[in-house]
């Protein structure tokens, strides 16, 4: 028999556990501390996770029932129809998005288990991550521009095309009509690095901090309206820390955001 308690001192939560024990010749009891304090944060990880995905599932799936319910019931009437269908594949594709982006945090969050991991140029990369971003930024009035020098580095293709797609994604959304994109590929020190700068919004001083965790939004309703799922940052930040890289993010309120990955020597 034993008895379990925690304490807790400062920042840190330790797990205490007594038993007693005796033999011939004396007893006594046995005191052992065990740091938990990581587990307990990953269980309000877990916990703040499971939570947000809920709601962030719940809000298009109400939309697609009530759409489908008045349409089943014949309350639509026919000139809107189209609409109503619209608005259902729009709600869809947001749902797609959102469970393709959980699916990626996932995989990322078990290390990469199973990816196959080969030699990827990043220039090149980075040229097909735009050229399936240029209807978008069309659409958006922004222009995208890509400069520097081939620079190969050892990972994984699809997480690393997913990480450019994402921040180039961001870049353009978050940007303003005549604005731009800017990536650059160069060397730095031993390592080479990626520069994704935008001439958008800008991210308040005081969000900087918080955007790369997961489901965070600066401004909620906007992100909404232009179909972020939240996850974008966060999957960066995954994807650059399986590839021992380092993310920068510089973003001034009103005059743009640079977000740089710095890889190590290969």
């Amino acid at each position: 028999n034993y008895i379990k308690d925690e304490l807790v001192a400062g920042d840190r939560t330790l797990a205490l556990y007594l038993t007693p024990f005796s033999d011939k010749a004396q007893g006594g009891v046995l005191i052992l501390l065990h740091d938990v304090t990581e587990q307990h944060r990953n269980e309000e990880r877990r916990k703040e996770f499971v939570a947000n995905v809920s709601h962030e599932l719940k809000t298009p799936l109400t939309s697609i029932s009530g759409f489908a319910e008045l349409m089943s019931q014949g309350l639509v009437p026919p000139e809107k129809v189209k609409e109503f269908s619209s608005d259902i594949c729009r709600e869809c594709a947001r749902l797609t998005s959102l469970v393709e982006d959980i699916i990626d945090l996932s995989r990322l969050d078990e290390g990469g288990e199973g990816m196959e991991w080969e030699e990827v140029e990043l220039y090149s990369l980075c040229t097909s991550v735009l050229q399936s971003l240029e209807q978008v930024a069309r659409r958006q009035k922004v222009t995208l521009h890509l400069e520097g020098e081939e620079k190969t580095v050892h990972g994984v293709r699809q997480v690393l095309h997913e990480m450019v797609y994402n921040l180039c994604d961001n870049a353009i959304k978050y940007n303003r009509p005549g604005g731009s994109v800017s990536v650059r590929v160069e060397s730095c020190g031993r390592g080479c690095r990626i520069c994704v700068a935008d001439t958008g919004i800008g991210i308040p001083y005081d969000h900087q901090s918080r955007v790369f965790e997961r489901f965070y939004r600066v401004d909620k309703s906007h992100s909404r309206a232009i179909g972020g799922t939240g996850l974008g940052l966060s999957i960066v930040k995954h994807a650059a820390a399986l590839h021992g890289a380092q993310i920068d993010l510089q973003s001034q309120p009103g005059a743009g955001t640079t977000i740089t990955v710095t890889f190590p020597e290969q």
